[in-house]
């Protein structure tokens, strides 16, 4: 090991950042990565279909889909992937994208005028 002006260590940066991304990629997905990625899927989807969504609850990740102001159902993530039903209760409908489920409540893709 060399020291370099007055008693320091040299610093690569380009290695230290090289390092950072590596170990950023084994680490876990945090809840605020997920829910981010999450609103991220839900907001394309919802663009699709022309619908918008309420207060989004963060801690289940579960929202309620409007469209033209009318209610259409309610869509989340949980550990089974995205789900949505058309009423408070009742079976959820499961499906791997958030498409496709809001798809699953036999809303139609907007179409450009």
């Amino acid at each position: 090991m060399q020291l370099v002006g007055g008693g320091r260590l040299p610093f690569d940066r380009d290695w230290f950042a090289t390092r950072v991304a590596q170990v950023k990629a084994t680490l876990p997905e945090t809840p605020r990565e997920r829910n981010e990625r999450l609103s991220d899927e839900l907001e394309k989807a919802c663009a699709v279909f022309g619908l918008y969504h309420g207060e989004i609850d963060w801690l289940g990740f579960s929202t309620k889909l409007y469209q033209d102001g009318h209610f259409v159902g309610f869509v989340g993530c949980n550990h089974q992937g995205w789900y949505a039903r058309p009423r408070q209760y009742g079976v959820n409908r499961v499906a791997p994208s958030a498409e496709q489920v809001i798809a699953s409540l036999g809303v139609r893709a907007a179409v450009a005028a």
